[in-house]
């Protein structure tokens, strides 16, 4: 799956040791879509290696490719978003409405001036 908007916070950095003695980090972000009602969501970016490659600062537009996986710890149920890939920037803007530079100019007609012969038969 795929959202596009701007990173509006980076979390602190979290790490530990697995039960099998391997040390691991893990970070998280918030993102805000750019819809007319913005939603956020928060992703985890999960390796060292990872989180300096993608190295991922508040304030960037881009499009994060995520898995989602939820998991049960204690009778309770918990998603994890996790982002697989980052691309620097989002989509091209929609363009605003401008008028085409060679548009020919609108006839401005006026009606009242017309006299009653000119009616149209129907």
């Amino acid at each position: 799956m795929e959202i596009t908007g701007k990173i509006i916070a980076v979390l602190p950095e979290r790490g530990g040791i697995s039960k099998t003695g391997n040390e691991w980090k893990m970070q998280e972000y918030v993102l805000e879509t750019h819809e007319q009602y913005p939603r956020k969501m928060c992703f985890n970016v999960f390796g060292a290696d990872k989180i300096s490659q993608f190295n991922i600062q508040a304030g960037e537009e881009m499009t994060v490719s995520f898995d989602i996986n939820a998991r049960e710890y204690q009778g309770r149920w918990y998603n994890d978003i996790r982002a697989w890939r980052v691309e620097r920037g989002g989509p091209a803007p929609a363009p605003e409405y401008a008028p085409a530079v060679n548009a020919p100019a609108a006839n401005n007609v006026d009606f009242s001036a017309q006299s009653e012969a000119d009616d149209l038969p129907f």
